[in-house]
C-alpha cells in the first residue's frame, strides 16, 4: 500500500478476479492506484462467489466497503427507479448505507480526488469535499441499450428504449459535473461528445491494455483439444446478452456452412455462466459449451481460429485483443473491432455478413493463416500496453507527478 494521497475509488462490480472485460480494466486501475495512493474502495458484489476475494482486495486498500447488487435488492431498487422516472442503471446501484460510508470516509480522510468506474456508481463521487472527480464510463452504455431496443419487440423494446434515453440524459449531466470523463476509444469519445455537445474538452480516451507477458502463446501450456482436432473458439461471459446473441447467430447462420466444408471442425464456446439457450447448443453440430475454465489461454493458443461475431458491441472488445495477443487469427464482425484504433486490415479478418464469415473461418480451419496471427500479436504489443493507458488516468486524477510505490501491488 502506498503512502501517497488518499483517493476514493467506486466500482459497480468487485474488481477481482480479472476474468471479464470490465473487471480486467477495474483491477488494473486498482492495482495501479494502490501503488501511488491510499485507495478507499467502495464496490458491489453481484456474484456471491466473488466474496471470497474480498480479503485480497482489503490487502491493497486503506479501507473497503462492499455492498450487494442484484437479487431482490436490485429488483426493488429498479422498480422504485421506474416509478421515479429515472435510469434503472442508477437505481440498481443506489445503496444508502454505501453512500453514507462514502460521505464519512471522504470527510474523515479528507479525500480530495475520486474515480467512479461506470455510470451506475457516478453519483457516489458527487459528494461534497472532493476537489477532483473523474468518471470512467469505459463505454457509452446508453447506446448499448439503444442497440438492445432495436433488436427486441414488445415490452422489452419499450424498457430498453426508455433506459437508453434516461441514461443518455444522465451521461450528459455527468460529463458536465466531473472534471474528466474517460472512455475506451476514439469512437466512444465521439459518440459521448454528440450526447454532451460543448463538453468535448472534458472527455478523454483511456484505452484498454493487454498483458502480453501473460497472453503469450509460448506460455499457454498443453492443448485442451483432442489430437488433430481443428477447433474454433469464442470466449466471453456467456450470461451477457451481447455474447449470447453473437453465439446464437454464429451457430445458426455461420457454423453450418463451416461444417459442410469441414465436418470434423469443432466450435468451442468458452465462458462462465452460459445462458440456457447457449447451454442447449452443447453437443449439437460439433459445438462444445465449456462453461467456466481456469485459463482461456490454452483454448486460444491451440485453436485454428478465434471468432468475435458480435452484432451488439460498444467500446473495445478485450476478447479480440487477447486472442490477437495470443497470436491467433481472428474473424470478427465490424462491430467487434470498431473500437480498435490503428488496424490496417491484415491483422484481423473483418466479415460483413454470414457468408463472408463462414468463408473466412473455413479458410482458417483448413490451416491457411497467412501470417495473420503473427501480425496480430505484433499489433497488440505495439499499441495496447497498460502503462500508456494508465498514464491517462494519472493525468486526469492529478497523479502524474506522484512517485510509484517501490513495490507494485501484485496479483
Amino acid at each position: 500500500m502506498s503512502a501517497g494521497p488518499d483517493i476514493l475509488l467506486v466500482t459497480h462490480r468487485i474488481p477481482y478476479p480479472p476474468d471479464k472485460g470490465d473487471k480486467i480494466r477495474s483491477w488494473r486501475i486498482l492495482r495501479h492506484l494502490a501503488g501511488r495512493a491510499r485507495v478507499h474502495l467502495a464496490t458491489f458484489v453481484d456474484d456471491p462467489a466473488d466474496r471470497v476475494h474480498v480479503p485480497h482486495l482489503a490487502g491493497l486498500c486503506a479501507s473497503l466497503r462492499v455492498a450487494e447488487a442484484g437479487g431482490w435488492r436490485g429488483r426493488r431498487r429498479a422498480a422504485l427507479g421506474l416509478l421515479r422516472g429515472e435510469a434503472l442503471t442508477l437505481a440498481w446501484y443506489r445503496d444508502p448505507a454505501l453512500a453514507a460510508w462514502v460521505r464519512e470516509t471522504v470527510a474523515r480522510h479528507r479525500i480530495e480526488a475520486a474515480l467512479a468506474f461506470s455510470s451506475g456508481v457516478a453519483p457516489y463521487a458527487l459528494v461534497p469535499g472532493l476537489r477532483r472527480r473523474v468518471l470512467d464510463l469505459v463505454d457509452v452504455d446508453s447506446d448499448k441499450w439503444r442497440q438492445y431496443a432495436e433488436g427486441r419487440g414488445g415490452a422489452a423494446r419499450w424498457v430498453y428504449g426508455r433506459e437508453a434515453r434516461r441514461l443518455a440524459a444522465a451521461e450528459r449531466a455527468f460529463v458536465a459535473a466531473f472534471d474528466a470523463t474517460l472512455v475506451v476509444s476514439e469512437a466512444e469519445a465521439a459518440l459521448l461528445g454528440r450526447i454532451a455537445p460543448g463538453a468535448e474538452g472534458r472527455i478523454r480516451v483511456m484505452r484498454n491494455g493487454v498483458d502480453c507477458g501473460w497472453f503469450d502463446p509460448a506460455g499457454a501450456g498443453p492443448s485442451p483439444y483432442r489430437e488433430g482436432e481443428r477447433a474454433v473458439v469464442f470466449t466471453g461471459a456467456m450470461d451477457y446478452w451481447a455474447n449470447v446473441d453473437a453465439v446464437l447467430w454464429l451457430a445458426r447462420e455461420v457454423w453450418p456452412a463451416v461444417r459442410r466444408r469441414h465436418p470434423g471442425a469443432r466450435l468451442y464456446v468458452v465462458g462462465a455462466r452460459p445462458a440456457p439457450v447457449v447451454a442447449a447448443l452443447d453437443g449439437r453440430d460439433g459445438i462444445v459449451v465449456t462453461g467456466r475454465v481456469e485459463d482461456v489461454r490454452p483454448y486460444l493458443a491451440h485453436a485454428a481460429a478465434a471468432v468475435a461475431p458480435l452484432r451488439i458491441a460498444r467500446g473495445v472488445q478485450n476478447k479480440v485483443l487477447e486472442a490477437m495477443a495470443m497470436g491467433r487469427a481472428v474473424v470478427a464482425t465490424p462491430a467487434a473491432v470498431r473500437g480498435i484504433a490503428g488496424l490496417r486490415g491484415d491483422e484481423v479478418t473483418v466479415a460483413q455478413d454470414a457468408g463472408a464469415f463462414a468463408e473466412a473461418v473455413a479458410r482458417l480451419v483448413a490451416g491457411d493463416d497467412g501470417g495473420q496471427g503473427r501480425r496480430a500479436r505484433a499489433f497488440v504489443r505495439a499499441r495496447y500496453g497498460w502503462d500508456e493507458a494508465l498514464a491517462v488516468l494519472d493525468e486526469a486524477l492529478g497523479l502524474d507527478g506522484a512517485p510509484a510505490a517501490s513495490r507494485e501491488a501484485t496479483a
